[in-house]
Order: C-alpha cells, then structure tokens, then sequence
C-alpha cells in the first residue's frame, strides 16, 4: 500500500511543505530517500521501538520512504511522527479518510512520547497557507503554533494519542489561544524602569529620542557610570510590538529553539546582549545547519553591545551591512538564506583603556595615544552608522542619595509613542519604513532639511570635523526625531543643534588632551 502524510521543513525563517510517501510491500527492508540528513536516517530505530511501545505493531515487510521534493535536504528529527503514521496507514493498521486535512510534526522518544521541535510556528502558518485544516505538532509545542487561527492545533503526547485522533477516537480538543488578551497582560509590563535611574537626565533625553526615530546609539563613560543599567531599561520605553512584529519576532526564536516550554507570542521586543568573545557567524547567522544569529534574534528588538572595543575587529565589521539593509543574507556553497535584521543598536564603552578619560574626580592614567588607539579599535564606517554618541559622566552623591523619583519609563514611553504616530501617519505610503531611522535620500530632502540658517551651521561643523556624507543624513534623521517629539513640522535650528550635539566622538579634540 501507498500512504501520503503532510509535514513541513524549515528554510531560514520560513518553513516549506514536505510530502512523506510511504510504500510497503512484500520484502525485507527499510530505506528513507529523499536527501535525509543523519538524524532523519537514524528514525528508523525511533520510529520502530515508538510503534513497539504505543500497542501497535511494526511492519515486516519491505518499507520505502520518500521525502518530497527529494530536491530538498530534510534536517532534524521533527519528521519522525509523520513517518510513523505513514508506516501504519500503508501497512493498514489505521484507516483515515481524511489524512488530507492534517500536517504533523514531532520527534520520537522510544517509549512514544513526542517530543517539542524547533519551528512550530512558521510550519504553523505554513499549513494556514497551504489550507490544511488540522495541525498535529508536540504538547510542549502547542501553544507556539495555537497562535495561529483558523487551524485546529492539537497537542499530543505520544503516538497513542495521534493514532486516537486520526481514528476519530479521541475526546482531546484543538487549544485556543487569545492571542488579544496576552497583549494586553503582558506586552507593558516590565522587569526595569528609568524611575529606578538617579540623574543622568541627558542621557535619558538620548535614550528617549533614540527610541522616538529608532536610532542607533553609543554611549561612552567611564566604569559604574550607569551604562548597562540604563541599556536594560531601554525596551520599558520602547513602542510596543504590533501583532505582525510580534508573528515575525516569534517566528525567529521559534526557528532558533529560542522558546521555552508553553512559551505563546513574543510580546515584548527582544534585547539581546551578546559576549564579546562572540563569533561572526554567531552574529550573523549561518553554520552547518543555518540558524539565525544574534542580529536575527534582536529583529523587531535591541542588539546591545557592551564593551564594544573588546569585540575582534572582525565581528564588528560583520554589522555594517545589516544595518544598512536590514536584512542579512548568508551565503554557502550549499545553501543561501535571507534573515530579517531589523535591529536597533545599542552599544557602551569606556573612553580609554583605564576608563576615565575625562573622568572629573580620577585621573587618567594612559598613556599618549593610547585613548585614541582606543577609539580607533571601532573602524571609522561603523561609527558614521550609529546615529548618536553620548558621553556619560559619573552620577553625583546628592543625586544617588535623593528620595526624590525620577521619571517613571511610562512618561518617557508616552512621548515616544506620540513622536511615532506621527511618522506612522508620514510615511504611511512608504511600504516598509515605519520610523525616522529607515528614512531614504528622497524622505530626507521632503521632510527633514532644514532651512537656510541651519544648513550654513551643519555644513561648518562637518566641514570642520571632515563628516561624512552619511552623518550628514544621520544627523538630519536625528534632528526629524527631535522636531517630532517637540511637536514641530519643520526641523529647526534648536533641533538641528540638539542633533549635532550627540556625535561626541567626531570631536576633533577627542582623545588628543593630556
């Protein structure tokens, strides 16, 4: 007999429908084609000892098993319950009339449990696509693919229990998730907040219109200045995610087995911090199996960066591009995969080797050249795309002793809101640019160029300091920014200095003063 069962594979993000063909005749043997990798191959004995322990019996015959398109590689073991069932439907033991309507998906334990898979989500809204009408995957997977509607997604937790529900046996219901209601408990709730920062009031006005036009942002100071507490804080502040962001965001970590167990919908913008002894391909993405990097994971989120000079030369040259472009594409002789990388990033540094250049109570103890050998470990280009450079200085004692609150990350999260509603509305007609930062040369001549008087400023000052043609357009999208949280259609000279203001290492006096 011939059996067809319906799974799913995973390329990049994105999941394609696998046809499992199974045929079992009279002989003696057992082969999966198809381009199985080594743990597809391996299911045979999974698969046979699942039978064994679940009451049925395995069949002794002659079994081939194609995997289509047998163009494809098939990776992981998340095919071997579509496998096992396609073994039983062709060798008759089970009967189901409507297999059609059904994609599964799960690994095997040898006692019959099914076991979760990385990527329940995209093959999830694969099969809403492709118009299957019931979904199979593991219980601990459920409720990451149940966010998807009109499929019904059923959890199980052995053999025994999918063999009940093709044979219409089984009491177990598709589970249903509101995904409205997990926005609305938990989407604003927050481990940090500014209210818990004691000064610092310019640092969180460069936080603020970072987060307002989706900016990318370096701050430089000195050790226990207050750096890493304030980057954590950063998502309290932050839009909150829409319901596309959120399937996207989750799609990524689902693929990358970055979900816990009963883990639903992304509903707070990632930030990922990575050590900096991280490798390239960590960042970007790619290895042997391709999995998306830590620029992928902080899609939709923050890519924050500590110590940025203590990451080799060559990791941080990998982030040029995706910053860029947004998008990340890594190629190898056998495979080519596109990964979003639409990432707002957030990175810290001490001034000099010592950490207090500039300090205003400890003296600098580096010697000549070393500051700005210290400096130059971050390549000039790099630089030019990070929007804003803010210099933090070490909080005074009355202020850490102060009883009095600061301002709370709802306040500051208010006005930012505010300044993206109205890029919402500006660029409404522009697909694919949602913020200030994504804005093209042809938005920066209509909406952000300033008038006569604050073109003469900008161009002495990057005559001056020799900037390039892009800070130029990254200060003018800083200054949009600014113009937007004041409430104001044109960019004026107030902001436009505001904007100038916050490229503190394009000083010409920077780490040139003993």
């Amino acid at each position: 007999m011939l059996s067809k069962v319906y799974s799913a594979a995973i390329h990049g993000i994105e999941a394609r429908q696998v046809i499992i063909e199974t045929s079992v005749e009279r002989g003696c043997g057992f082969l999966i084609v198809g381009l199985p990798d080594a743990s597809v191959k391996e299911s045979h004995q999974r698969i046979l000892s699942a039978m064994k322990h679940s009451g049925v019996q395995p069949p002794r015959k002659n079994v081939v098993i194609n995997l289509a398109p047998a163009d494809v590689k098939k990776e992981g073991a998340g095919f071997d319950l579509p496998m096992a069932v396609g073994l039983l439907v062709a060798d008759g033991q089970l009967t189901v009339d409507n297999l059609g309507d059904y994609m599964m998906l799960g690994e095997l334990s040898l006692d019959g449990s099914v076991l979760p898979v990385a990527g329940a989500l995209p093959m999830a809204i694969k099969a809403r696509e492709l118009g299957f009408r019931r979904l199979i995957v593991p219980e601990d997977n459920v409720t990451e693919a149940a966010v998807v509607n009109k499929v019904e997604v059923f959890g199980v937790r052995n053999l025994h229990d999918v063999i009940e529900i093709l044979a219409g046996s089984s009491d177990l219901q598709p589970t249903q998730i509101d995904t409205r209601a997990i926005f609305a408990t938990s989407a604003n709730h927050f481990d940090f907040d500014f209210s818990e920062v004691k000064g610092q009031e310019s640092v969180k006005r460069a936080f603020e219109v970072a987060c307002a036009g989706g900016h990318n942002l370096l701050m430089i100071g000195p050790p226990g200045a207050g750096k890493s507490m304030m980057a954590k804080r950063l998502p309290s502040i932050l839009p909150p995610l829409s319901m596309s962001e959120a399937l996207e965001t989750t799609k990524i970590h689902s693929v990358a087995g970055k979900l816990h167990r009963g883990s639903m919908l992304l509903t707070q913008r990632p930030f990922r911090t990575p050590h900096h002894t991280v490798s390239p391909v960590a960042l970007v993405g790619g290895g042997t199996s391709p999995m998306p990097g830590e620029i992928s994971l902080a899609h939709n989120g923050v890519l924050f960066l500590d110590e940025l000079p203590e990451f080799p030369r060559q990791v941080l040259e990998v982030l040029r591009q995706p910053i860029e472009d947004r998008v990340i594409t890594v190629s190898r002789a056998k495979y080519s995969v596109d990964y979003p990388a639409s990432f707002m990033l957030v990175a810290s540094m001490n001034p000099c080797p010592c950490g207090y250049y500039g300090h205003p109570k400890r003296s600098c103890v580096c010697q000549p050249g070393q500051v700005s050998r210290y400096k130059n470990k971050i390549s000039g280009p790099l630089l030019d795309r990070i929007d804003i450079q803010i210099e933090i200085q070490p909080v005074e004692f009355d202020d850490l002793a102060s009883r009095a609150p600061a301002e709370a990350s709802e306040a500051i999260r208010a006005r930012v809101l505010e300044a993206r509603r109205i890029q919402q509305e500006r660029y409404k007609d522009c697909p694919g640019i949602h913020c200030n930062a994504q804005m093209n040369s042809r938005l920066l001549h209509q909406y952000a160029w300033p008038d006569e008087e604050g073109m003469k400023r900008l161009k002495e000052k990057m005559e001056k300091l020799s900037m390039s043609a892009r800070a130029f357009d990254r200060i003018l999208r800083v200054a949009r920014t600014i113009a937007d949280l004041a409430g104001s259609a044109d960019v004026k000279m107030v902001h436009l200095a505001e904007a100038l203001s916050y490229r503190s290492l394009d000083r010409e006096s920077y780490g040139n003063t003993y």
